[in-house]
């Protein structure tokens, strides 16, 4: 079914039928997912009473596979009868290929004109790094780096077309879009066109009539020889993958060229970035500073400073739209368009209704397509992972062990020979970054990336992509939440409710941020949840009670449990042991003085973060050992008291207890059998 589902991606941005079949599959696929899950909870109760209502709970489970099974054989012929997952003919693409530089060359006219803001420090380090005066040497490659739509098109073009600085210096140049696909012997015959000269390919094809098919060989060949003596220039712009550069490296470039020949890579891509340049010629292109962005918006909406500096309205106006814009030229250049057509009246209105406009307005398509096609590019295994994003909330600053922890929770993260799934994990978010998908926030002194962001602009466009995906439910609380009947994660932003139709029992996550959702009123996890993989409160910004957990035992599929700092829970249920999936039991501020021993069952759990709420200040560094006293060796150590870099070796075992001198116990007491949890970390 996953084999289906990859397959149906790839097409189904162009074929209606295909998409509905392909969402048909998806919420099958959940269905038995859920089914599997609730079978294995059944199996490993061990109890008597629990061996008698098995019988009762298998013949129903039985019903449901059966049902499934038939869900399964309708599906299928619905493909065969249609014949909707076909092979990726060479003609479809070029059509996807051409499709996707239609996209290239809009979103580059519409950046083009930031070039005259901002662009000039950018345009002159780059020509540095180019250094189009040194006429000899190998050729070099100079990569500019970025996410989309921040003008690396614009940038580059701009070089290209200069006449001082490369027509003068370079005899042999050439622009080359090389996009997500293209055909292999199309781009050498442009290569040879713009190198060469137009007359140069019609004389090869000519020879070559009438006596061999051309192959890719024959253009490589022809090409490679006429370029040892020259110097070029060579704009591949837009390149993806890592592969598609060796082969044109390979098949186009002479290795023996010492004219001094440069080549200019385009790419979203920071790791593919750094493959390709020679030495540390990578250029990482900036968002715009804050003046030069809002002269751009200014200018763009035929308005200048002094008619902003007469209308605070209109000054608070654009300082809001800029920072919704993060900066980011396209997205300046986009809206301001629209705005353009608008009395200054009418923007703050455009801009409260942004999100939905992003969803509907033809004017804002270079922006949506920027996006779009960064996410169709992600391997299937990231896809899902970079659309839980649209969980968190505007401009928030995410945690990478936060996510990691959610996405391992959520089954999203595929193990691998050799690797923890924690690593395979860091691994997709480290991918993320590195496609700039998503933006480092803070990093920490060893050069690890510890929280990150999403540009506004991306995230509203990812909460719409979420939406038609049918992945996550974000209440507004305005009526604008159509609930979908089978949404499996939901996150609350503010005390919002969803509409009455809400399946609660197929609900996989549950995130509340800021006030208590109406919805639930009564407990944050009620009974109905009980398909629930995590429950995340970390930023809940009303009291949680003893009474939300009391019941906590009956979510029976739940992995990943986060409280965050506004907790009045003084103790954790016996019944937690229940809980055998649970992963990650994170509590930075209760009043549990001890855990219960049944946390030791918890086989499957490797972080575990308790603290009991106390004052800090009368705790000593400089006799650490006199305040432990209950410590277990355990492979990593988190410690609200010493920081992991300036950690002493006396303080190298897990500390869960703490007593001083001056005061009385202030940790929380751990049972004796947690030193048989080996993979836990805490």
């Amino acid at each position: 079914m996953q084999a289906f589902l990859r397959a149906a991606e790839l097409m189904k941005k162009k074929d209606e039928l295909l998409k509905v079949w392909a969402e048909q599959i998806r919420d099958l696929s959940y269905d038995i997912e859920d089914s599997l899950d609730e079978f294995k909870v059944h199996i490993e109760s061990q109890t008597l009473f629990r061996q008698l209502v098995k019988l009762r709970e298998r013949h129903r489970i039985a019903i449901r596979i059966h049902n499934l099974k038939s869900r399964v054989e309708e599906v299928s012929s619905r493909n065969t009868r249609y014949s909707l997952v076909k092979p990726i003919s060479s003609g479809t693409e070029i059509d996807m290929d051409s499709y996707a530089e239609d996209i290239r060359n809009q979103s580059a006219r519409n950046v083009d004109e930031a070039e005259l803001v901002g662009f000039s420090d950018s345009k002159k380090r780059l020509l540095e790094m180019i250094d189009t005066n040194a006429n000899d040497g190998p050729a070099k490659v100079i990569c500019v780096v970025g996410m989309g739509g921040l003008g690396k098109t614009a940038l580059s073009r701009k070089i290209f077309e200069s006449e001082e600085d490369i027509r003068k210096n370079f005899p042999c140049n050439a622009w080359i879009t090389v996009s997500q696909s293209f055909h292999r012997i199309e781009l050498l015959k442009d290569m040879i066109r713009q190198l060469l000269g137009p007359s140069s390919l019609d004389q090869l094809l000519q020879e070559l009539q009438g006596k061999v098919v051309v192959q890719v060989h024959h253009l490589s060949e022809y090409l490679i020889e006429e370029l040892k003596e020259k110097r070029y220039f060579v704009v591949l712009d837009d390149l993806w993958i890592l592969h598609d550069w060796n082969w044109i490296n390979e098949i186009a470039f002479p290795k023996n060229n010492k004219k001094g020949s440069r080549i200019v890579i385009t790419t979203r891509n920071v790791d593919l970035a750094e493959k390709c340049a020679t030495a540390s010629l990578v250029y990482h292109l900036d968002f715009l500073q804050m003046n030069d962005a809002i002269t751009l918006l200014l200018r763009k909406t035929n308005k200048n400073h002094e008619d902003m500096e007469s209308n605070k309205n209109m000054q608070k106006m654009v300082e809001r739209i800029v920072n919704k814009c993060g900066r980011l030229p396209l997205a300046i250049l986009t809206i301001g368009a629209v705005l353009a057509t608008k009395q200054v009246s009418e923007w703050e209105k455009f801009y409260e209704h942004l999100p939905s406009e992003l969803e509907i307005n033809p004017s804002l398509e270079a922006l949506r397509r920027m996006v779009t096609l960064g996410y169709n590019h992600l391997p299937s295994h990231l896809k899902p992972c970079f659309l839980y994003l649209s969980i968190f909330p505007e401009d928030f600053e995410i945690k990478r062990n936060r996510l990691v922890g959610r996405w391992i929770a959520e089954g999203f993260v595929r193990p691998k020979v050799g690797m923890t799934t924690k690593d395979v994990g860091e691994s997709y978010f480290n991918e993320l970054i590195n496609r700039s998908m998503i933006q480092r926030s803070r990093v920490g002194i060893a050069g690890k990336i510890k929280t990150c962001r999403i540009h506004d602009i991306i995230r509203d466009i990812t909460v719409s992509i979420s939406r038609q995906e049918n992945f996550v439910l974000l209440p507004m609380g305005d009526g604008s939440d159509l609930v979908q009947e089978n949404t499996r994660h939901i996150a609350f932003h503010g005390s919002m409710s969803c509409k009455t139709g809400l399946d609660w029992s197929i609900i996989r996550s549950l995130a509340i941020f800021g006030d208590r959702p109406k919805s639930l009123a009564h407990a944050v996890c009620p009974d109905q949840l009980r398909m629930l993989r995590v429950l995340d409160l970390e930023d809940v910004t009303f009291l949680i009670t003893q009474k939300d957990f009391d019941r906590i035992a009956l979510l029976c599929h739940l992995k990943y449990l986060s409280i965050g700092y506004s907790s009045s829970i003084y103790s954790l249920p016996r019944s937690i042991g229940k809980l055998q999936g649970l992963q990650t039991l994170n509590m930075p501020s209760t009043y549990i003085a001890a855990l219960p021993s049944e946390i030791s069952k918890l086989q499957c759990l490797h972080t575990l973060r308790c603290i009991r709420q106390f004052d800090y200040d009368n705790f000593s560094l400089n006799h650490p050992m006199k305040c432990i006293t209950n410590t277990i060796c355990l492979p990593k150590v988190f410690t609200p008291l010493v920081s992991r870099d300036d950690r002493a070796k006396q303080i190298a075992e897990l500390h869960m207890a703490t007593k001083s001198c001056w005061s009385e116990s202030f940790g929380v007491k751990v049972p004796k059998g947690i030193g048989k949890l080996r993979d836990l970390q805490v």
